[in-house]
């Protein structure tokens, strides 16, 4: 085997419009709303950062400037800390605030899909492996889902993505992947299948957002044809890649909110607090009469 170069780099893309989340995304990008206290964003890096990523790539678009202000040092509001003697959150912002030289960003200037948004990181990621991760895809557990990448990607090298299963029923809904051959921390991915036909599931693992991709799907994305939506694909890409390079999944021992639909950036706020000591048994009890309210409701239609 090949020495397997170690995975200095990440690419978060953050050009979406967030059009579903309207009103609120009128004036503010849709990775800063919040999870709490964090914005949703934070989460991704945070994760990055937990698995040894040493430099963050954002891809960004037009009236992103607050996720360049987030990731950014504020004098005045530490100052204003200070004085007022909130030790607490000070540590707390500084410990947010990547290293100099740490972060970098780059446009997407048209909406043309992911794999596309993927490719305008190129000159900034350079011929090495890097790891894509989708902010939107929250994960929650005890440890991020990127750092099990990173662990099976020093066993395999090659390509390695994030799965979880869903129900069976549910498989047409996902890009879905082959389970072969197990190996320490997952298993050999056989074939990948965007959103398959109801019964023609390989399996009932999904994507989950999470990504270890070797830098020659630069070159494949870079004359890949517009697929769905008539937008540049990444699972297009990854395919073409598999058929000459390996590609192995890893498990998730947690659980994804997709926080680019209403319901899941709920559940997802929910799921965070009940997860906080300072948070959580207030916040079930809320919960719970709030639950038990709408089941009354209900049942007395």
């Amino acid at each position: 085997m090949d020495r397997i170069r170690t995975v200095r780099k990440a690419v978060i893309p953050v050009a979406g419009n967030g059009t579903r989340f309207l009103p609120a995304t009128k004036a503010i990008p849709k990775e800063m709303l919040t999870i709490v206290d964090r914005p949703v964003v934070q989460y991704a890096v945070d994760e990055a950062r937990e698995a040894g990523i040493e430099h963050i790539v954002f891809v960004t678009s037009r009236n992103k400037q607050a996720i360049e202000d987030h990731f950014d040092d504020t004098p005045e509001l530490i100052s204003s800390l200070t004085r007022s003697g909130k030790n607490a959150q000070i540590s707390e912002l500084e410990q947010m605030l990547p290293r100099a030289g740490s972060v970098s960003f780059t446009r997407q200037q048209a909406p043309l899909g992911l794999g596309h948004a993927v490719w305008c990181a190129r000159d900034l990621i350079g011929d090495e492996p890097f790891a894509l991760l989708l902010p939107d895809m929250l994960c929650h557990g005890g440890r991020g889902c990127m750092a099990g990448l990173v662990d099976l990607y020093r066993q395999t090298g090659g390509n390695v993505v994030g799965v979880e299963q869903c129900a069976p029923e549910d498989a047409s809904k996902y890009g879905i992947v082959g389970k072969g051959t197990a190996v320490p921390y997952g298993f050999e991915v056989t074939q990948m299948v965007e959103k398959p036909l109801m019964g023609e599931a390989p399996s009932n693992f999904y994507l989950n957002g999470r990504y270890i991709l070797q830098p020659q799907i630069f070159d494949i994305l870079a004359h890949q044809p517009r697929g769905a939506g008539n937008e540049i694909q990444l699972t297009d890409g990854m395919l073409k890649l598999s058929q000459n390079q390996a590609f192995h999944a890893h498990p998730y021992d947690g659980r994804t909110f997709d926080c680019g639909s209403k319901e899941g950036f709920i559940a997802a706020n929910v799921a965070f607090a009940l997860a906080r000591s300072d948070l959580g048994d207030a916040v079930y009890a809320s919960v719970k009469d709030m639950v038990l309210s709408h089941e009354g409701r209900i049942r007395a239609a």
